[in-house]
Order: structure tokens, then sequence, then C-alpha cells
């Protein structure tokens, strides 16, 4: 009995600590009209996004006036799942920077070499020579960018200041390896990584401590990519941007600093309509955005004061989300006075908490169930480091224990025409192959699962790991002591098959 209240108090204790971390519900929330814009323009936004092809909305979060009037985190998805933002780390550093600036640590033309005598080639080109801050943050380093350097190396910054350098601040070349060095320049200015630094100067006073950021093998934040954080959180970091730095009153950013960060500072020719300090430039006039991949964006609109963050996995060009905001929504907002409530803001309502990502369609049962129920199914060699499979098949439920080559073993379960979901202590698979990926990123792992037999002989799962980005759609064929799977990620147009046999 002493065991089991043990148990129960520590269980309890858990939650607890997971609810008190969980930053949700902190921004003011209000209504579309209340702040001036039509419910039914926020109904066509969301329903655009949801019906796009290729791509699982996660949340979408639509803010003005710094009051939350609309979000939606379809099913299986919810509010306090933290998500990763790939590039959107970026303007956490550009912020970092101006902070240091701000204090004197730093200067836009301090010599990047300066700050790394010892990670030096044994000759400098004056192009290296000349490279400075301000080249790294606006991403005209002269440098061409090396995206497999940080997966076959452990020493980054000795590898990226060894690469050729051709004139500084002459050519755009968007490198997440420019925000990674500038990301270890602060940590040299400061004595603290840049996730500390901003927990200290801003993150404390905007209350976002439910944040990790990815470690380097050398110890230091990633810089351009790795922030794990939940969507209400970007949401405040953004409008802190709108708000020109300032927080309740009180000024966590330089002013002068956010007007830098967001306004052209390198032409991009095709590629975009400029770039700011660590932003992105928008098609929209005057609005700009916090950008990363597979469609994670923070779009700031000074005209309209408002904030529309989306958080997703997405396979299409993410500027037709953008024109989504700018044609459906924007157009929509005309004033600031409030409109009346009417049938949309009860239509809005009902949508918000009724959106769900579709789930596997087919049977619910299969006659092979049984004969392959409780087997080992050996995997052959596979990115995501799976041994063996083992499958139970209950009533409308599917358990599949996974044992992983390094010896880790967990359960993933599925539920037909719903999503079951719970979590596991290993880690997701991930679009990044960094050395030392995830080192700074701390679990559980939640994912969902939905199932059906397609046919008598097929199984198809589809896992979402909910507090990460990555979905894996599991199809899975069966005949006799062979089992073939087909895995497909939903941040990859390819399928990659896995051949199994039963044990």
């Amino acid at each position: 009995m002493k065991n089991k209240l043990t148990l129960f108090f520590f269980t309890l204790s858990l939650l607890t600590s997971v609810t008190v971390s969980a930053q949700i519900g902190e921004l003011e929330r209000s209504t579309p009209e209340a702040e001036g814009v039509p419910s039914g323009a926020v109904m066509a936004l969301m329903d655009s996004l949801i019906g796009l092809p290729q791509t699982d909305i996660h949340s979408v979060m639509v803010l003005r006036h710094g009051k939350v009037i609309a979000e939606i985190y379809p099913e299986p998805f919810a509010p306090e799942y933290r998500h990763t933002v790939f590039s959107c780390s970026k303007t956490f550093v550009g912020a970092a920077v101006g902070l240091a600036i701000s204090e004197n640590r730093l200067r836009l033309t301090d010599r990047v070499a300066s700050f790394f005598p010892d990670q030096l080639p044994d000759s400098i080109s004056a192009n290296l020579a000349g490279m400075t801050v301000r080249n790294l943050l606006n991403m005209t380093s002269g440098i061409a960018p090396d995206w497999n350097m940080r997966n076959v190396r452990t020493d980054w910054i000795r590898g990226y200041l060894e690469k050729t350098v051709k004139a500084p601040g002459e050519h755009f070349d968007y490198d997440s390896m420019s925000s990674y060095i500038l990301s270890a320049i602060v940590q040299k200015v400061t004595g603290m990584k840049v996730l500390d630094y901003l927990r200290m100067k801003i993150f404390e006073s905007m209350h976002i401590t439910d944040i990790s950021w990815e470690v380097s093998p050398e110890g230091i934040n990633t810089g351009g990519w790795g922030v794990y954080v939940q969507s209400e959180s970007l949401a405040k970091f953004a409008q802190l941007l709108l708000n020109r730095g300032v927080w309740n009153g009180k000024q966590l950013l330089p002013a002068w600093w956010v007007d830098q960060m967001m306004a052209k500072q390198s032409d991009t020719g095709s590629f975009g309509y400029g770039y700011g300090y660590h932003m992105w430039l928008c098609e929209y006039p005057g609005a700009v955005r916090i950008d990363g991949a597979l469609g994670q964006y923070a779009l700031i609109v000074p005209d309209k004061d408002m904030v529309i963050v989306i958080t997703e996995c997405t396979l299409i060009d993410g500027a037709t989300q953008r024109r989504l905001v700018w044609n459906r929504l924007l157009p929509a907002v005309t004033g600031d006075q409030p409109l009346t409530l009417g049938k949309d803001y009860k239509r809005l309502q009902k949508k918000q908490s009724a959106y769900c990502l579709p789930v596997v369609q087919g049977k619910a049962n299969s006659s092979l169930a049984r004969e392959y129920a409780g087997k080992n199914i050996v995997l052959g060699p596979n990115k995501f480091g799976w041994q063996s499979l083992t499958f139970q098949f209950k009533q409308k439920e599917v358990i599949m224990t996974v044992m992983e080559t390094s010896g880790a073993q967990y359960d993933l379960l599925f539920g037909y025409k719903q999503w079951k979901k719970t979590s596991i202590d290993a880690y997701p698979p991930y679009s990044v192959d960094a050395k030392g990926r995830f080192n700074g990123i701390e679990g559980p792992f939640y994912v969902a699962g939905s199932y059906a037999w397609p046919s008598s002989s097929t199984l198809e799962l589809k896992a979402h790991y909910v507090n990460w980005i990555t979905a894996l759609n599991l199809t899975f064929r069966f005949e006799g002591e062979q089992v073939q799977l087909t895995v497909k990620e939903n941040y990859s147009s390819e399928a990659k098959i896995i051949e199994g046999r039963v044990l």
C-alpha cells in the first residue's frame, strides 16, 4: 500500500509540474469581432490551411492588438505541446546579438576572425579577415553554404572558418552556420549560451521558461535551428518584436535594434523580398516573418497590428500558406472598431475545437491479425534504428512494441477512427542529421497513432510525434513469414521499403 501511495503522489507531482511549466493561456484572449476582425475571415483562413495538400497543420494562432482572437490545434495536437521550429531559431539569435550590441559587448563591425584565434586556418585570406558580424546577420558572409558539414564534423567553427571566402557583403547566401557562428560569438562575449542570455534578458520577464535549444558538439546553442518551444511562446516573442521590444511597459529589446532586424539589410534577388537581420521581409507591404523549415512561421503585420503563428509539417511552398493570410484574412481587417458578434463567431467556436487531422481509413480487423499477434518481426537495416517489432491486436486498438538496436524498447498505440496517445523515452525521427542532434532537448516524446486494415493483408498505421514535428505513415504487407514495411515520413516525399521476416 505504501508503494502505491508513493507512486500516486509521484505521478501527481509529475503531472502538476507539467501543468505548471506548460505556458498556455497566458496571453489575453478576445473575440475576433471585439478586435475588429470578422470571424468569417478567420474561418476562411483556418479552413484553407487545414485543406492544403501534403500538409499537416499543428497549430494556428491569430493575434490582434496583443490578444489571441483565434487558435486551433487540430487533434491529436494540443497547445501544451512544444514544437521544434527549425530556422525560426535564427531570429532569437538576432535578438541576442542586438542585446549584446546594446551592452557594448559587441559591434556590427567586429571582425569574425578576431573571436576565434585558435580555430583559424594557418593562412587567413583578406576576405576572411574582413568578414564582420553584420555579414553573418544579413547572410552575406562570402562563404558558400555547406549543409553537410555539421553532419560529418564536430568542430563546426573550425570547419566553417576553413571554407573559401568570397568578398563579404556582396552576395546573399542563406546559411544556418552563419547563425551558429553568431551564437558562438554571443557565448564568447557574454560567457553564457544564447538561450541562457535570452532567459536572463527577455524570457524571464515574458514568462517564457518552457523552452529548450539544441547544443552543438562544441557546447554552443546551434543558432540556425534547434529551438523547441510552444506556439504561444513563439507568439509572445513575435508580439515583442511587433511592440518594438516592449513587453508589459518594459523595454526588453532596444527599439532601434528591432527596427534594424525588420528592415531590409540584404537584397535576396528572386529568392524572396529581402532579408533583415535574421528575419525575412514579406510580399505583403511592411510585413516580416520569423521563418523555419517545413512551414514554421510567425508573421508580423504592423499595419494591422497582428501576429499570425503557424506550425506544421508541409511539403508545399510556404508562400501558399502566407498568401492565404494575405488574401483570406488581412483584407477583411479594415479598422479598429469592434464588430457585432453573429452566427459566424458561433461557427468559429465550434470549428476551433473540432479540427482533426485525418485518421487512417479501412477496416478495424483482419483475419490475419491472430496469425501475426505476438510474433517477433525482425527488420532489415533502417534509419530509425528499429531492430524488431511485435504486434498486439485488441478491440479497436493496435499496440506495436518497438525494439531498437540501442536496446531501447517502447510501445506505440494506434486507435481505430481515433487517435491514441502514449509517451516514449526514445527520440523521434528527425530531418536534421547534425552531429549531436537532440543534445539539449529533453523528453519524453508523445506519439499519437491511428490504424486501419485497407485490405486483409495490409495494415496501415499513422504515428504523429505530437510534441516534435514528425509523422510516419507505416504500411505493413504480410505474406507468410515475409513482412514488407513501407515508411513515408511527413518531411520527405520519398517512401522507404524495409524488409522484415517473422521469427
